[in-house]
């Protein structure tokens, strides 16, 4: 069963990457995704390492965005892939056919298309403006997320979706309310002091939700 909270990594050091990502940990987040961009691989690496063992410690999941060697090397539970990265079926040959491959959407047809690739869970945004991404997506907001699930609803697709993009806590419960899985979150957490109690109240809005399996 995936968790229905992921945490999107911030941080413009590795020491800050690491810091942020503990706290969350410590706070109960138990899916952690890395998402450190415009570095080389080697730091990528050794900041994945420490990551990894602390997922591990604390029984979370640990996904690396976009670097499918990074994830090899690391024994990463997975990989989360945008629409311009390493195809799926390539990540599954290089991964194994075992771990959790994510990919990002932003329409019906990507949806789709992810679901053709066999993709395990979904992100799709952005729900609002986002400063996390330089090139941003047109803004799906509730009513591009109603639209979307109501399609796939009708269609009988069920996968894991996860709504993403500048997500707050007094948004959860409408976007909880399109029928998507669970949500993403990066500075809502990032900058938020008390983050066992976020995470504590984002768990009451998605409590008695449906969970899918892996």
């Amino acid at each position: 069963m995936f968790s229905k909270l992921q945490y999107i990594s911030q941080g413009a050091t590795a020491e800050e990457q690491i810091e942020n990502i503990q706290q969350v940990l410590d706070a109960g987040c138990k899916w952690i995704q890395l998402r450190f961009k415009n570095i080389d691989e080697k730091e990528l690496l050794e900041v994945a390492q420490q990551v990894k063992n602390n997922c591990s410690k604390h029984q979370a999941t640990f996904i690396i965005n976009d670097s499918v060697k990074v994830a090899k090397n690391v024994d990463a539970d997975g990989v989360h892939l945008g629409l311009k990265d390493m195809s799926v079926a390539e990540a599954k040959t290089i991964l194994g056919e075992d771990k959790i491959i994510g990919g990002t959407a932003n329409s019906i047809e990507d949806v789709l298309k992810r679901v053709d690739e066999k993709c395990s869970y979904i992100g799709l945004g952005p729900f609002h403006f986002t400063t996390t991404k330089e090139i941003l997506s047109p803004i799906l907001g509730l009513k591009g997320y109603e639209t979307i699930m109501h399609e796939l609803t009708k269609r009988e697709i069920y996968i894991p979706i996860y709504a993403i993009g500048g997500i707050q806590m007094d948004d959860v419960k409408g976007v909880m309310n399109t029928g998507v899985y669970g949500v993403a979150v990066s500075g809502s957490i990032t900058h938020y002091p008390q983050k066992k109690e976020w995470i504590q109240n984002f768990n009451l809005l998605f409590d008695g939700q449906i969970n899918y399996s892996k």
